[in-house]
């Protein structure tokens, strides 16, 4: 790939991050209109549920498939592939006649969202060759995050309110097009050396437990769980066997690649899990309108979006332990807060409970994906940063479903979103569920905490060396089945 201008650069990366802002800003304004969508098209809260996780679920199961896709046929192309189908999929959401289309189409947009972020970056990083100038655009891009979640519930509350809550899907629209015609204009192509080579038996099997596992939460299904639980299995005897497999189950030998695995599973559960009871609250028991309940979510967007950059400092200079301590006591201080003390009573202990979670999640982003890529080989660095990617997914479909199950079980929402303003009783019924559904949150801060300080020491080091040097060895050095193979 020829040399390009500095300015050149900057366009591509601004290019880029029209892709993350469009995926990002979709769920965040989305969960703002969840109690518009519910009345309108009477879903249920396992309705609701899915309208989210029809979404993360699709962009788990597909994303290292559409990396590795890019790194073979090209990463433009991929990626404009991924922005036609992400805005076609917008266009048909605003135009869904019901709760199944609604799903139906968001998983196309899932589809197109999986070409997205992960191909981006690996645009980014073929573009920006000098290390200092490459990090500074993956700070950049990494902002972006942060102003969707600040402005997502504000722009996304007064669009429901003003418009509708179709309307929130125009606003990929023009992003998506524009974008669209920047990158068949101004991006280069780009393909790996040596791309990995296709796994379609590992890709259907991680497919049908992510899909079955999601499906026996929401539904209660145990048919679903056996299943999930027999794909799980074909996993761990399959994936060992092959010589390039979709998940290298090697780099869990690492500690801090297994912690941050587990660390980025149990943070965006938590997201997911928060937005989806504050939201229902703030806007099915309080009656706010969406654009008063966007308000009210600032305190957790705005610290967010302001200890983001500090936390990746702070992991420069000191390692990810103190941002992962930091994260793991105010998420799980912010829990309990709501499952122990009624944070809800108190317009302050409510602000409170939002800027401490918004402080711990946007300390907990940059850890995760140092401490993923934290001692392996240049070689593997893309795809261990693949992997927690989509365990950030896997998180947050796995929260919305866990914790929207624990709600729906104790409180019926269809009543409340039909009938306007919620009654006392209604109300009380409201707490009353949402309280084992803060404890879960309360378990996954814990996680975090516990996790983060076990995976981030001497000895993780250790586990990280000795896995680099496992990875690295010559060819001949694997295991015989993979050499059958």
């Amino acid at each position: 790939m020829p040399e390009l201008t500095h300015r050149r650069r900057l366009l591509v990366l601004a290019i880029c991050c029209m892709s993350l802002l469009i995926v990002s800003l979709d769920n965040t304004i989305l969960n703002v209109a969840l109690p518009s969508i519910g009345q309108d098209l009477g879903a249920s809260v396992t309705g609701l549920q899915w309208t989210i996780d029809a979404y993360t679920l699709v962009l788990a199961s597909l994303l290292m498939l559409s990396g590795s896709t890019a790194d073979r046929i090209g990463r433009r192309k991929v990626f404009m592939v991924g922005l036609t189908l992400f805005t076609l999929g917008s266009a048909l959401c605003s135009l869904a006649p019901s709760l199944e289309a609604l799903i139906a189409f968001r998983a196309l947009q899932a589809v197109g969202g999986s070409m997205l972020n992960p191909v981006a970056m690996s645009i980014i990083t073929n573009v920006f060759t000098d290390p200092a100038e490459r990090a500074r655009a993956i700070g950049i891009w990494g902002g972006v995050v942060g102003i969707s979640m600040a402005g997502g519930p504000i722009v996304g509350g007064l669009l429901v309110d003003t418009v509708g809550w179709r309307s929130i899907f125009w606003v990929n629209l023009p992003i998506g097009l524009l974008a669209l015609l920047l990158t068949w204009r101004y991006v280069p192509e780009s393909r790996a050396p040596r791309p990995r080579r296709p796994d379609p038996v590992g890709q259907a099997l991680v497919m049908v437990f992510l899909g079955c596992l999601t499906y026996a939460i929401i539904e209660s299904d145990p048919v679903a769980a056996v299943v999930a639980a027999l794909a799980l299995a074909g996993v761990l005897v399959y994936e060992p066997r092959r010589r390039e497999p979709l998940i290298e189950l090697r780099f869990f030998r690492s500690a801090p690649f297994s912690g941050a695995t587990v660390i980025a599973v149990c943070a965006f559960a938590s997201l997911g899990g928060f937005l989806f009871v504050n939201t229902l609250y703030l806007q099915t028991v309080r009656g706010y309108d969406a654009l008063h309940a966007g308000l009210y979510m600032l305190p957790m967007a705005g610290m967010a979006f302001l200890s983001s950059p500090l936390s990746g400092r702070l992991v420069g200079k000191r390692g990810p332990r103190l941002p992962l301590v930091i994260a793991g006591v105010t998420m799980t201080a912010c829990s309990v807060m709501f499952a122990a003390f009624g944070a809800e009573s108190s317009d302050v202990l409510l602000f409170t409970g939002y800027a401490l979670f918004g402080l711990g999640f946007g300390m907990v982003n940059a850890p995760i994906t140092n401490t993923a890529v934290s001692g392996m080989p240049r070689a593997q660095a893309g795809v261990a940063a693949a992997v927690a990617s989509t365990s950030r997914q896997i998180g947050q479909t796995l929260g919305v479903a866990v914790v929207g199950s624990v709600l729906g079980a104790g409180v019926s929402l269809v009543h409340s979103l039909m009938s306007g303003p919620a009654s006392a009783a209604y109300a009380d019924a409201f707490l009353d569920a949402s309280r084992p559904a803060w404890w879960v949150l309360v378990g996954c801060g814990l996680c975090i905490l516990v996790v983060g300080l076990v995976t981030s020491g001497p000895w993780a080091e250790r586990t990280a060396s000795r896995c680099a040097a496992r990875l690295t060895e010559p060819e001949t050095a694997r295991r015989a089945p993979a050499a059958r193979e």
